[in-house]
């Protein structure tokens, strides 16, 4: 993938990459054009004025319609920049509370799950899919049965869940209801197309799990730490470069093991519950 080249990727489907390659969003953010005759653009990524020209160059069509699939600001900032210079329809969910929310998305039009856009080439279906952020919606090609998944899928990495809007337990359900859409692709928000979304979905929830299971191993060997205390232990293969990040989604499976019964907090110190406790013993 070239940053600012447009690659046909499937019928009536262009990827084109936005120029924020780093360390949280891998070679950069995919913006696809969907259609040929109107365009849908999903994820105009970033405010760039570059790549809000790439975009419009490469529209064989009119752009009617900008979906955005959350609002991380290397997903949607460049809506309503897109949208000033084209008239289109912004699609999508309202930004939730939180400082890492792109507050200028403001949609026309608020999908919830099970809605669509039709038009005369294509027919997208949002799928909420809460997890990574509450107001991640996923978007199901019906004619290909792709799936644009956002930050909810990623190629080549797990994502952060970031508590408060972050949420593990929504994550995972999340994935559990992928596994239903008959899905014949993936086509993420970083990163390739993902040509086995089952047995990629079913990697994620393993991998989620075998995490957590590591939290609770770490918790019975080293009770009453600190998120940040704890996170060597349930993150050791990790380059400590990254602990920063890995203790937001430490948080997540706290959180959830602490909905589920399993763990409690006193004073931001962490331990398992008595009952697990015993079970463990």
């Amino acid at each position: 993938m070239i940053t600012g080249a447009a690659e046909q990727i499937g019928a009536g489907i262009v990827r084109l990459l936005a120029p924020n390659a780093g360390m949280m969003t891998g070679p950069g953010t995919n913006t696809y054009l969907i259609g040929t005759a109107e365009i849908a653009v999903l994820d105009p990524g970033p405010a760039s004025g570059k790549h809000i020209d790439a975009i419009q160059q490469c529209a064989t069509g009119p752009i009617r319609w900008i979906l955005v699939t959350h609002t991380h600001p290397d997903h949607s900032p460049g809506a309503s920049k897109l949208a000033a210079a084209t008239g289109a329809e912004l699609l999508g969910q309202p930004p939730p509370p939180g400082r890492v929310q792109d507050k200028t998305f403001k949609p026309d039009r608020i999908l919830h799950d099970g809605d669509v856009l039709e038009t005369g080439e294509f027919l997208l279906r949002a799928v909420h899919t809460p997890g990574h952020a509450s107001n991640h919606l996923c978007y199901r090609h019906e004619e290909s049965r792709w799936l644009f998944t956002g930050d909810h899928i990623m190629s080549g990495s797990t994502v952060v869940i970031d508590p408060p809007d972050g949420n593990m337990t929504h994550y995972l359900e999340s994935l559990e209801r992928l596994k239903s859409l008959d899905l014949a692709a993936l086509a993420p928000g970083h990163g390739p197309i993902i040509e086995n979304p089952d047995e990629l979905i079913d990697w994620l929830i393993d991998h989620r799990m075998k995490r957590e299971a590591k939290v609770v191993a770490s918790l019975k060997s080293h009770p009453e730490l600190t998120v940040t205390e704890l996170t060597p232990f349930v993150y050791d293969e990790v380059d400590k470069k990254l602990h920063h990040l890995a203790e937001r989604s430490l948080l997540a499976h706290l959180l959830k093991l602490e909905l589920d019964g399993s763990a409690t907090q006193a004073n931001r110190r962490w331990r398992l519950s008595s009952e697990v406790g015993e079970l463990s013993a």
